[in-house]
């Protein structure tokens, strides 16, 4: 399991960070405060404030492509 933190903007942002997270074959999830989603659900993630940065947890340890792909989404 990996963690880190990221920042949704815009609603384009939304719609090109699921279209990376649904090409994964394992569970991601977001949290923000005490409510957590799925992280390939539009729906879900704009269900929490995108205002500040959200907790990304991804169930893999092999997750290193899929941080690449979302790595400007990154908080650092």
């Amino acid at each position: 399991m990996k963690k880190t933190k990221i920042l949704l903007g815009a609603i384009a942002d939304v719609k090109e960070f699921v279209n990376i997270v649904s090409t994964c074959d394992y569970d991601v999830d977001l949290a923000s405060g005490r409510y957590a989603v799925d992280a390939k659900s539009i729906m879900g993630i704009f269900s929490l404030d995108l205002s500040n940065p959200i907790e990304l947890t991804a169930h893999t340890d092999n997750a290193d492509k899929f941080f690449s792909a979302i790595e400007k989404f990154i908080v650092k």
